[in-house]
């Protein structure tokens, strides 16, 4: 039924966000590994197209905030106010209470606003004068930033980079794919006519029945081994983290559902691990100079640290 139901969602988002399914499976299955993702491209290849598309397929409450040099924490978390008629200070809702938050061009904002998002990503609540709110469940994060160069921008710091499960760069449509575009934006947007295909309780369903997919310690051995690897490497300058770790696992399990299967293997794990550990890996000044990128340095990671032969197609 989860298979079934994935293959419908995945159909139905790409009939907004045309040519790009492996995209929708990897957000999909963040969904279910009950993470965050950042979408990090260029302007206008549909990054805030798809976090509408899966607000509206999977029926989950949504808000958007625009992220810009005057955004305030506050915007974030909400406030309080004073009501004269009560006498009494009442919390205001921000723009984190909802199930999905589209939070657009994320580095266009301070640092200060973007670490309001830290404690909503991490334990989903978010504390306003000393009282913490919870927010609903579940709580999803799709943040979308323009390439650094971009002017008015500011990098993520390293622990905010740590909190999103995933990076994923969308990349241009093919020529047919632009055609498909432009034909499917011809006489409305492609984002109203998507139909709901789940609901919050359905995803909270799968995020829970994620935990049964079986992962022997050999699977985990292996990704502890890669993520080790990239602590060692002579690129690279802060590794992964134990959290890091944890992402890569809950991935490999969301991507074992999507293939069919209660337990990992090995394949699942090289299928999410650069998706996973890009973001995170902080490199040496080194690599800029000799044009190593951290997915470089994972491929070559993941092409001499290898699984125990018994795992292989298991």
């Amino acid at each position: 039924m989860i298979v079934e139901q994935s293959k419908q969602i995945v159909a139905e988002v790409g009939k907004a966000f045309i040519g790009k399914n492996e995209i929708v499976e990897k957000v999909l299955m963040t969904i279910y590994a009950g993470g965050h993702v950042l979408l990090q491209d260029c302007p206008g290849v549909g990054k805030t197209t798809l976090a509408l598309a899966f607000s509206r397929v999977l029926g989950l409450q949504q808000k958007r905030i625009q992220f810009t040099t005057d955004t305030m924490p506050s915007d974030i978390t909400g406030f309080t106010v004073f009501n004269r008629e009560t006498n009494r200070f009442e919390y205001q809702n921000g723009a984190a209470d909802c199930q999905l938050l589209l939070a657009d061009e994320i580095n266009r904002t301070s640092p200060k606003t973007q670490a309001a998002l830290l404690e909503a990503m991490e334990e989903h609540n978010v504390t306003v004068d000393g009282i913490t709110h919870p927010l609903p469940s579940p709580f999803v994060c799709i943040a979308t930033q323009n390439p650094l160069g971009a002017a008015g921008t500011q990098p993520l710091p390293e622990s905010q980079l740590d909190r999103f499960m995933v990076c994923l760069t969308i990349g241009y449509p093919s020529r047919e794919n632009q055609i498909s575009i432009l034909n499917a934006q011809r006489y409305q947007n492609p984002l109203n006519g998507l139909n709901r295909i789940a609901s919050a309780e359905n995803v909270m369903e799968v995020q829970q029945y994620l935990s049964s997919v079986r992962a022997a310690d050999a699977v985990l051995d292996y990704a502890v081994r890669l993520c080790e690897a990239t602590r060692e490497h002579s690129m690279v300058a802060l590794g992964i983290s134990p959290r890091g770790i944890a992402a890569v696992v809950r991935m490999a399990r969301a991507s074992a559902i999507l293939r069919e299967r209660n337990y990992v293997i090995p394949e699942d794990v090289q299928a999410v691990f650069v998706d996973v550990c890009a973001h995170r890996l902080v490199m040496r000044p080194q690599a800029r100079v000799e044009g190593v990128s951290a997915a470089d340095v994972l491929n070559e990671i993941q092409h001499k640290v290898q699984p125990t032969a018994a795992l292989h197609g298991v």
